[in-house]
């Protein structure tokens, strides 16, 4: 498709760097955050940056463009926030791979309770790797679910506590296959547990060793700190969502990766807690066990652990974000 530029836009370079940065909140592989974007005449594009993410860790690709997905969802609800309409074009069509999407802008005619309440929630979104208590009430959460997936083309299944023990073993034959696994392992020790400034994992967003083992669903990631929070909740009550889509094509992992970011901001808005986990999306046998687990010929990108943190549970530190000026080029 041909960019359509709107006629009557004003986006001035402080605006658009309020929203890109907002926006740039989204989670993402490690907290790489894969993407950059460039403003022009009106148009900012997005574009994917596989160079900062791990090849043994995503050896396809799709999680650098599960991320995009999730940005770029961000940036059309912190452009609301912010009192902005977006439309977006897809994956254009420029023979440039890591070209995924342009959005244009208009004024909008008013800003809703609820868009204000879902830019909100991209500064109070955590990435929680802690056990959760139950997603009470679950009959609300689950309508809310629903209405976030329809229309999106991406299949929603909820593992249960019948599925979850059949889950939880993916969950560790796949850390028990990536053991040995020394290019995986030195990718997560880059990642994890560092002093960096800019992007990756501080030690305060890893478990200890104690709080990870009462939650049998995620990545074994490098311990670094001690400590015992929670340690009144014996083990995980959380529901785990997986999202799935029709094929692994980059349209739709985009999709799926703007799914996933309603997800989580419609969960916060509604007090809810959330985790994302890739692992076992990167094993190409966990995979295939997850897709008999839901039943579904569809290829599973991502799942989500939702749930409650306790009342008096402190509030995790953010995890750094690289400056907007090394991500947005304006012309």
């Amino acid at each position: 498709m041909t960019d359509q530029i709107p006629i009557n836009v004003t986006f001035d370079a402080d605006d658009l760097s309020s929203a890109v940065e907002l926006a740039c909140r989204a989670p993402s592989l490690h907290n790489s955050q894969p993407w950059r974007w460039d403003y022009e005449a009106g148009m900012l594009r997005l574009y994917a940056d596989h160079g900062r993410v791990g090849r043994h860790t995503d050896s396809t690709g799709r999680e650098v463009i599960l991320s995009c997905g999730a940005v770029l969802d961000h940036l059309q609800v912190a452009s609301a926030f912010y009192g902005w309409r977006t439309i977006v074009d897809r994956c254009p069509e420029r023979g440039e791979d890591d070209y995924l999407a342009s959005i244009s802008f208009q004024r909008a005619d008013a800003v809703t309770e609820h868009e204000k309440a879902l830019g909100e929630a991209i500064s109070l979104r955590r990435t929680d790797r802690l056990a959760f208590a139950a997603p009470d009430p679950w009959a609300e959460l689950r309508q809310l679910l629903g209405t976030v997936i329809d229309g999106t083309g991406i299949d929603l299944d909820i593992i249960d506590d019948n599925g979850r023990p059949a889950l939880a073993e993916v969950s560790r034959r796949t850390e028990q296959y990536r053991l040995d696994d020394a290019s995986y392992r030195y990718e997560l020790l880059w990642w994890a547990g560092r002093s960096r400034v800019d992007d990756g994992l501080p030690t305060g967003a890893l478990p200890s060793r104690a709080e990870a083992s009462r939650v049998d669903i995620g990545r074994d990631f490098p311990t670094y700190r001690l400590g015992n929070r929670r340690s009144q909740m014996d083990n995980d009550r959380s529901k785990v969502l997986v999202l799935s889509t029709y094929d692994d094509s980059r349209d739709n992992t985009l999709r799926c990766g703007e799914v996933l970011s309603r997800v989580l901001l419609e969960c916060t808005a509604a007090g809810f807690a959330t985790c994302t986990l890739t692992h076992m999306i990167e094993v190409h046998d966990s995979r295939e066990m997850l897709r008999h687990i839901t039943g579904r010929q569809s290829e599973p990108q991502v799942l989500v652990r939702i749930g409650r943190a306790p009342e008096n549970s402190p509030v995790a530190a953010r995890t750094p974000r690289r400056a907007v000026d090394d991500i947005l080029h304006i012309h």
